[in-house]
């Protein structure tokens, strides 16, 4: 994608205060750029007196906790710390909106989180150059952003579920690396912005039902931590992510962001991660104020600090960092210590390009006509279509030609834009978006439109307008759902209903309707699953679409996949387990993984991980593996010919899951492992190859190992063995892992990273 560059004003303004820096700090060894980065950092850092370490350390945003104060002496300006960058610039002013995380992980595509992080680095950036220029230094300003977010969704009920990429430890990781790669770019010497995944870690919900995420304890065995809390993390680690957040909760009794075995024995030491830890917004004040771990503040900061935490992220000027001088004059910490801490935030403002003359750095050229751009407005488009999941298509009524005389559009998303975002969304325009109904209207001559319902929580239910909206139509589309005012940050759900009157405003269509004989078509707006057995299981409603929380693009996106514009065919694949009922949820205080997700549950739910239709069929011959026997430490190829056995071109989301014949320990039912999302026209084929690395097939007994014995291999469109599936087959085969238990560490090329 081409993106604008501005080599005049903006680019002038921003060579005009960094001119005034060089000035100032011109003989510095900081400011020299043909000095290798650690010699440059320690002059820097080594310059700065205690107070103003303390304050960089403690100024992480938000509020009047930000920015980092200047260093005029040295000519170093303010940075703003605390900046948001989930899918797209949050809180900046108008910025393109891409679809919610959730979403994004339906579409199975590590391209197009990669595309939609690109995309999302070059607007951060083009807008941090016109803030600077304007000395503006406030919330949101920055180039450090606190995304993604890789936490599992382990329980439907959570309420951030929706930020999330889903509750497979193997997907969150691949689209966690192609987030950070393509947000921070591939320049040799500078980053466009810096990724920050979170919130590290096994941090899952209850939010506030039953108890506050603020004095939560985590209590999480060592096997399910590393073999589904941790992985992710590892990854996007190993994809360059220069920061990591550490969370509210503790995690077997210590808070996460005082946590020494988590900030330095695992992050550090283990997973090799040389970037700064901020922690999330009062997680440090919490540890004495709710966990009640500490006593102080100053007890905290000494935990903390000694665990590894770089930066507080706070509200409050007054926070725990800032009682650190007072802390090291006590001797209870150094001043090299608080040295060490700072050193990682400013090797990240030298990467960011901060230090250097700007026409070194080609990200300093990006301008405010990248906003909205033509090419990113499309790219919302096809991420969204590309997220819609098809749950039911009876009679193959999708996708439509048109030409119906009354469309009727009811529901609380039906018709208004602002519920459709979800949590942490950005600010575009309303000029950019559209609703179902501004999206589906041409399809008809005439629409009628009824909310039913004054917000989503659906709490007062007005039947007659919905009656009316209906009585006359062709075809009914209900938008139902719950949006950010239902499941969010701070907001879990007690169940898994349709909100309020919901469900009764779909009966109320469906009986109005049934007598004409016409279709009524669900689409659903939301991240945790939701009880709708009613709908699958009557002949009413015919189509069932999940659109998680699209944004900017719903409208345009839904006309595209209902009328197969451009052959847009829906491809996107449930990206966590839909529970057939409550009896099916654990609580979620119970941090235990046996029962739940798809790779420990064992029962049958509404729809599987990994399920969704299409508008045309797929086959499946010829798999094939690269060996029979292999070393513990060796690759295996997966060949598999995949063929479009339909009338109309689409995607095929081809997943790969393996399952361990007789393992020594617990181990999944079986897991994802590799995935590709392949296009096909009508009666092509394409032989597909993955690569299995030793990574994934790595047990835990006291430590990652392969361990000898035979992996079954399933390659299909579609997890194996489920009750409700498609009609392509999977395929299945086998090899055998010959030698002795061997550590996943002395594998030379296990997978990280790759």
């Amino acid at each position: 994608m081409a993106y604008n560059y501005n080599t005049n004003s903006m680019f002038q303004h921003a060579l005009y205060f960094a001119l005034l820096i060089l000035v100032v700090g011109a003989d510095f060894p900081f400011k020299n750029t043909s000095l290798p980065w650690d010699q440059r950092v320690d002059d820097l850092v080594g310059r700065l007196t205690l107070d103003e370490l303390v304050l960089q350390i403690s100024r992480g945003g938000a509020g009047e906790n930000g920015p980092a104060p200047a260093i005029e002496r040295l000519g170093i300006l303010p940075y703003q710390w605390n900046t948001e960058c989930l899918r797209g610039d949050v809180e900046a002013g108008n910025a393109t909106s891409f679809p919610q995380a959730i979403g994004l992980s339906a579409t199975f595509s590590r391209e197009l989180i990669f595309r939609m992080a690109e995309a999302t680095g070059v607007e951060v950036r083009a807008k941090h150059t016109s803030y600077m220029a304007d000395k503006n230094y406030g919330d949101h300003t920055g180039l450090s952003c606190f995304s993604p977010v890789i936490n599992i969704m382990r329980h439907p009920l959570w309420g951030r579920n929706q930020e999330t990429y889903g509750e497979d430890p193997y997907l969150s990781g691949e689209l966690a690396k192609s987030y950070v790669r393509g947000l921070q770019g591939n320049h040799p010497r500078y980053i466009r912005a810096n990724a920050g995944c979170k919130h590290f870690d096994a941090y899952a919900g209850p939010e506030n039902i039953p108890s506050s995420r603020f004095k939560f304890d985590a209590k999480v065995s060592d096997r399910d931590w590393q073999m589904t809390f941790l992985p992710q993390f590892r990854e996007c680690v190993k994809a360059g992510s220069y920061n990591i957040m550490c969370s509210y909760n503790s995690i077997n009794g210590i808070p996460a962001c005082a946590n020494k075995k988590l900030l330095t024995d695992i992050l550090r030491t283990e997973f090799g991660f040389k970037g700064y830890v901020v922690s999330d917004e009062l997680a440090l004040e919490f540890v004495s104020l709710d966990h009640q771990y500490t006593k102080s503040y100053e007890e905290t900061a000494v935990l903390a600090i000694k665990a590894g935490c770089n930066l507080d992220l706070s509200v409050f000027a007054n926070n725990v960092y800032m009682t650190s001088s007072k802390v090291v004059q006590s001797g209870n910490l150094t001043k090299e210590e608080i040295v060490n801490l700072t050193k990682p935030l400013f090797y990240t403002r030298m990467r960011l390009g901060e230090f250097d003359p700007p026409s070194m750095n080609p990200y300093m050229k990006l301008d405010l006509s990248n906003i909205q751009s033509k090419e990113h407005r499309a790219l919302s488009i096809e991420l969204a279509t590309k997220s819609y999941v098809l749950l039911k298509n009876d009679g193959n009524l999708l996708p439509m030609k048109g030409g119906l005389k009354k469309i009727a559009f009811v529901g609380p998303f039906a018709d208004s834009y602002k519920e459709l975002f979800g949590d942490y969304a950005p600010d575009p325009d309303p000029k950019f978006a559209k609703t179902p109904r501004q999206g589906l209207m041409k399809l008809a001559s005439n629409n009628s439109f009824a909310s039913g319902c004054t917000s989503p929580k659906c709490t007062i239910y007005d039947p007659t307008s919905v009656v009316l909206a209906v009585d006359g139509a062709d075809m009914a589309v209900v938008c139902l759902g719950t949006g950010a005012s239902v499941e969010a940050e701070s907001n879990d759900r007690s169940d898994m209903n349709l909100p309020g009157h919901q469900l009764q405003l779909l009966q109320d269509v469906v009986a109005k309707i049934q007598g004409n004989k016409k279709p009524v078509v669900l689409l659903l707006f939301n991240a945790g699953p939701l009880d709708i057995t009613w709908a699958v299981s009557n002949s009413g409603v015919q189509v069932i679409m999940e659109c998680f929380l699209p944004a900017q693009a719903t409208g345009d996106a839904l006309y595209q996949v209902f009328t197969n514009t451009n052959g847009v065919n829906p491809a996107g694949r449930l990206p966590a387990t839909w529970p057939a009922s409550m009896s099916q949820v654990l609580p979620i205080t119970n941090y235990t993984m046996k029962g739940r997700t798809y790779r420990y549950f064992d029962g049958d739910p509404l729809f599987p991980f990994g399920y969704g239709m299409s508008y045309t069929k797929f086959d499946y011959t010829q798999l094939t593996l690269s060996a029979s026997t292999i070393k513990p430490c060796d690759n295996v190829t997966v060949s598999v010919t995949v063929h479009n056995i339909g009338k109309l071109a689409g995607d095929e989301v081809v997943q790969v899951y393996i399952s361990w014949e007789k393992a020594s320990v617990p181990v999944p039912v079986h897991q994802l492992v590799e995935f590709s999302r392949t296009h096909l026209n009508p009666g092509q084929q394409a032989t597909v190859q993955f690569q299995l690395v030793p990574r994934v097939m790595a047990v835990y007994t006291d430590q990652e190992v392969i361990e000898p014995g035979k992996i079954n291999v399933f390659v299909g469109g579609q997890q194996p063995n489920q009750k409700v599936k498609l009609s392509s087959p999977v395929l299945k085969s086998s090899f055998v892992i010959q030698g002795g238990v061997t550590q996943l560490k002395s594998c030379k090329y296990p997978g990280w990273g790759n």
